[in-house]
């Protein structure tokens, strides 16, 4: 496994949008293996391969109950919604408030290539619905409601 640079906001990478996963190989596997590592490193809960310069339909998260790996992940469902601050490796020291829906359900692949489906609530579905976007080329600031101060909690 190996670190791999995170990409920053003003990359021209990040607003590319991802391509399907057709091949479940040894290259996939390391791919995701190195896109957790570097997660994990970096104090995230989730990255997509557009972060590390990867135009891939693949993300992984960690919400603090263990690693989840999905390959060309699609929300399928969506219900409620709730605004929190949200933050991006891809746009380090800056936090927003961003309108997410409260429960979702997403069907993907994992990394042999099976159909699995997966619901999440709350942060999970948050985590979820910030990394497929990634996959589209968009950001979390695109969808700000309002930007805060770290330290103050305060409106910029």
């Amino acid at each position: 496994m190996a670190l791999r640079n995170i990409r920053e906001y003003g990359d021209e990478i990040l607003r590319k949008k991802a391509k399907d996963v057709t091949v479940f190989d040894k290259r996939l596997h390391v791919l995701i293996e190195d896109m957790q590592e570097t997660m994990v490193h970096a104090n995230g809960v989730g990255l997509a391969a557009p972060q590390v310069g990867v135009l891939k339909r693949v993300i992984v998260i960690d919400v603090g109950e263990g690693p989840i790996a999905l390959v060309n992940p699609e929300i399928v469902e969506s219900e409620g919604e709730i605004i929190d601050a949200e933050g991006c490796l891809s746009v380090p020291g800056v936090l927003a408030e961003v309108a997410r829906p409260m429960k979702v359900k997403v069907k993907a692949q994992d990394k042999w290539g099976n159909y699995i489906e997966l619901e999440g609530q709350e942060l999970l579905a948050r985590a979820l619905c910030h990394e497929i976007d990634h996959l589209y080329g968009k950001l979390f600031v695109d969808k700000a409601i309002k930007f805060i101060e770290p330290d103050s909690e305060e409106e910029k």
